[in-house]
């Protein structure tokens, strides 16, 4: 087979790697800090995907979808958190389990009502829908490189955030013990809904990046959730640096896949978590309620 071939489906695993890693990051901050599993993740996703939708048909500007998109689940994320999530801290785990899966049915049913259940076109702005060639060998969609480039940007500015700014720092703080937090006179409260904000926009904008490469479609985020769900188990539950690696990986393992052996491309996902869970039970970088 021609080497440009396997290069070329490499880029191609890395793209769909960074659609997993915003998902992923999205999942992982709101577990290490909350201890919330969100199965609405994946309706977020999908709610993105159709903002999107909506942003570029009233304004025919993807650019500006790009911005709105976050900006509106994120405060999406904010209203969840406050009048939903909060209410049930300190109770059993499966209470926010149970409540998520409940608002995942809602939020597609909402769509299904205003948008019916067609696939709804979404397409890359002109100035990325040529291919660029690359190393002198092949042609690659330039939208797909414009999504590696803009989740390694995300990557950075959320690193940063968490590493370099008081409020970045009180959140690893809450994460380790967020009773000292409290001590301190620190509103733990104000800081459980930035960050259920913050997860609920990288969910958006993954699903407002991932539309010209995938259809738009009320359950679009079921399948997403599932893999995405592989990528933080696989990574570690809680860690942000697990979530970028193993989004990268379970990528590239569907890309290669699906190259040689395409029968196997919808479960080698699952293969790749086995083999990683038998030898590593917590994932690549678990420790439970830990942003590392």
């Amino acid at each position: 087979m021609d080497a440009s071939v396997i290069i070329m489906q490499v880029f191609t695993g890395l793209s769909l790697g960074m659609l997993y890693v915003l998902l992923a990051l999205g999942l992982s901050i709101i577990f290490g800090l909350l201890t919330v599993v969100n199965f609405a993740h994946g309706a977020m996703y999908m709610w993105g995907a159709y903002v999107g939708v909506a942003v570029v048909a009233l304004t025919g500007n993807f650019w500006l979808a790009l911005v709105v998109t976050p900006l509106v689940m994120g405060a999406y994320g904010l209203i969840v958190e406050r009048w939903l999530i909060r209410p049930l801290y300190g109770r059993d785990i499966n209470y926010p389990l149970l409540l998520t899966f409940g608002l995942l049915f809602i939020m597609v049913e909402i769509v299904r009502i205003f948008w019916g259940t067609s696939d709804q076109p979404f397409s890359a702005p002109e100035i990325l829908s040529m291919p660029v060639e690359l190393f002198g060998i092949f042609y690659f969609p330039s939208y797909r490189l414009f999504v590696i480039g803009i989740t390694v940007v995300i990557c950075i500015i959320l690193w940063v955030f968490l590493e370099k700014t008081n409020l970045g720092l009180i959140i690893r703080a809450g994460t380790r013990d967020s009773l000292m937090v409290r001590s301190l006179g620190i509103d733990m409260n104000r800081i459980w809904w930035l960050v259920f904000a913050i997860g609920s926009a990288l969910a958006g904008i993954a699903g407002v990046l991932a539309s010209p490469i995938r259809s738009v479609y009320p359950e679009m985020g079921h399948f997403m959730l599932v893999e995405c769900f592989v990528v933080v188990v696989v990574g570690g539950m809680g860690s942000l640096k697990g979530a970028i690696l193993s989004g990268i990986i379970i990528g590239q393992a569907i890309a290669i896949t699906t190259l040689f052996y395409p029968q196997f491309a919808d479960i080698v996902i699952f293969l790749v978590m086995a083999v990683v869970l038998l030898i590593r039970p917590s994932g690549l970088f678990g420790k439970a309620g830990l942003l590392e």
